[in-house]
This record gives C-alpha cells, structure tokens and sequence, in this order.
C-alpha cells in the first residue's frame, strides 16, 4: 500500500493535535515546527481535514486547530480518505474492452481484494488515542536509554 506523504503529514498533524488533548488550538506553524513539515504544505492539508470534518479551526491571536471529534473517535481510514481519496479503489480493467479477463487478472484480482479489505481493516482499526500511546511508549523508552 502506498500512502501519500500528504496522508502521512496529515496523520502525524493530526496526532499533534491528538496530544494536545484539545486543551486550546494549536497553530499551523507550530505543528510544522514540532514534526518538521513544510508550513505551507501543512496549511492544504489541514484545510483538506477541516474539509473533511475531521479538525476545526479558530481564528485570532489564540486561534489554530483542534480536532472535531475525540481522538479514538478518528481512525487513520479516515484521515487517509479525506487526503488521498476513497480507500476503495475503481474495479482494473485490462484495458480490453468486451472481451474476457486476462488469465492474471482472473487468477489474481481475489487476492488483490482481500489486501485491500486487509488494508482497510488495520486503518480503520488503529485510531489517534492507538498513536498517542505508542509515541508516548516510545518516548519513555527513547527516555531510558539516556539514563543507562
């Protein structure tokens, strides 16, 4: 599965959000601060998320994003949808038009399904609070390893 690194900046902004706990907005220019991404890049696609629904954003000298919903509430199938497009991708045709399926596509295109229905299970399954979590098991072992 390929994910653009549009889906990608998108999941780590929101994360950022995610980890904030909603306590007050967080502007644009800090989450590309903190996960190291191209500010004006960020900014399309954090208006393509509040497109979606999935952050709302404040205007103002406190002003910045929030998420809409709670962070277990919002799976990466989600975030990766709003920026990359349905997870569902249009039947392949062999480019033959009226005649039978190639013996590959025949052979193959169950498997190809069951991958992508694979795929779509684990993004639908893993939501904001499942990353929290594991960035926060890693920065206590990352902690650790200082110390020994």
């Amino acid at each position: 599965m390929k994910v653009s690194l549009k889906a990608t900046y998108g999941i780590m902004a929101a994360l950022d959000l995610a980890m904030r706990n909603g306590t007050s907005p967080v502007q644009a220019k800090t989450i590309a601060r903190r996960q190291a991404m191209p500010l004006r890049f960020l900014e399309q696609v954090l208006h393509a998320m509040k497109n979606a629904g999935l952050v709302e954003s404040l205007r103002g000298a406190h002003g910045g994003y929030l998420l809409s919903k709670l962070p277990g509430e919002i799976s990466l199938a989600e975030i990766v949808e709003a920026l990359d497009g349905p997870l569902t991708p249009a039947r392949r045709t062999s480019g033959r038009r009226g005649r039978e399926r190639t013996k590959p596509d025949s052979l193959l295109s169950g498997v190809w399904e069951r991958v992508r229905q694979a795929e779509l299970g684990v993004l639908s399954a893993v939501t904001l609070t499942d990353l929290v979590q594991r960035h926060q098991q890693l920065e206590q072992e990352r902690a650790l390893m200082y110390h020994i």
